[in-house]
């Protein structure tokens, strides 16, 4: 992996293969492994980016006591600046957390990537509206701060897991038990700070509208996906310009790990069609 400086910190990140840029954003308490089975089906064909975000992986801890989402997109500007690609319009691929991050790119340039590609997509945390002006007293933060500092960050996420999973009545995060246990390894090497910096971040962020947005887009939820994820893939694709929505049987949220192949194919299919615009 090589290493872009910030101001307040280190980005860890990897490029293979050479080609039009492919960028991935990788979820909450993941890494930029989460994209493996793309790294390896795209680098053939393409020059493949992936990241470690701010708390995530490699990158780890930052200075700032609090994160966003913007924050996040102002450090995918400066990798794509530091890349040289910025101006080849790569296209953009996120994951959970990681497509608000390719949304918030999208909002600010509405025009610049050649596509864009959204696994798990999902607009705000939690997914459904909350009454205007609420939503700073409706905060978990309290609660998780508590769980973090008793239990951690794995049991944390767990409970997490179990409040969605009661109220869908799915394995909402993924239907592979291997890509589950992964996951959860992952959220292991996240320390408890990083984690309600993260989580702070997701539930403060407000969705731009994306009216403005001209860039292809295709969102991509798995079947056992939770219904009001669901629901904003539909909103996201709905408001681009040339949006897109595909649904992958036995898959959840990671959807682009429980169904590797699928998930690759149709994206090949949408990069092939985005090539020629």
């Amino acid at each position: 992996m090589a290493e872009l400086p910030l101001a307040d910190g280190t980005l860890w990140y990897e490029t293979t293969g050479t080609g039009r840029p492919l960028v991935f954003v990788h979820g909450g308490w993941m890494n930029g492994q989460a994209w493996q089975p793309q790294v390896e089906h795209f680098a053939d064909d393409y020059r493949v980016v992936t990241l470690d975000i701010r708390g995530h992986g490699k990158t780890g801890a930052t200075e700032p006591d609090q994160y966003s989402i913007e924050l996040f997109t102002d450090d995918l500007e400066a990798l794509l600046s530091q890349l040289a690609i910025a101006d080849e319009r790569p296209v953009l691929c996120g994951l959970s957390l990681g497509s608000m991050v390719v949304q918030e790119y999208l909002d600010r340039h509405p025009d610049r990537a050649g596509g864009a590609i959204l696994g798990g997509a999902v607009r705000s945390m939690p997914p459904v509206e909350l009454p205007p002006g609420t939503k700073p007293f409706a905060s978990p933060l309290p609660a998780l701060t508590t769980s973090l500092s008793m239990t951690g960050p794995r049991t944390t996420f767990r409970s997490l897991l179990y409040a969605i999973q009661a109220t869908t009545g799915e394995q909402w995060l993924s239907v592979n038990p291997d890509v589950r246990a992964k996951a959860l390894s992952a959220v292991g090497d996240v320390s408890r700070a990083e984690f309600r910096k993260v989580f702070d971040a997701l539930f403060r962020y407000e969705p731009p509208e994306l009216t403005g947005v001209e860039t292809p887009t295709l969102v991509v939820h798995g079947e056992q996906e939770a219904p009001p994820v669901k629901r904003q893939g539909r909103e996201i694709a709905a408001a681009v310009a040339d949006g897109h929505r595909l649904t992958l049987d036995e898959s959840g949220h990671l959807v682009n790990q429980d169904r590797p192949q699928a998930f690759n194919a149709a994206s090949t299919a949408f990069l092939d069609r985005v090539a020629t615009t």
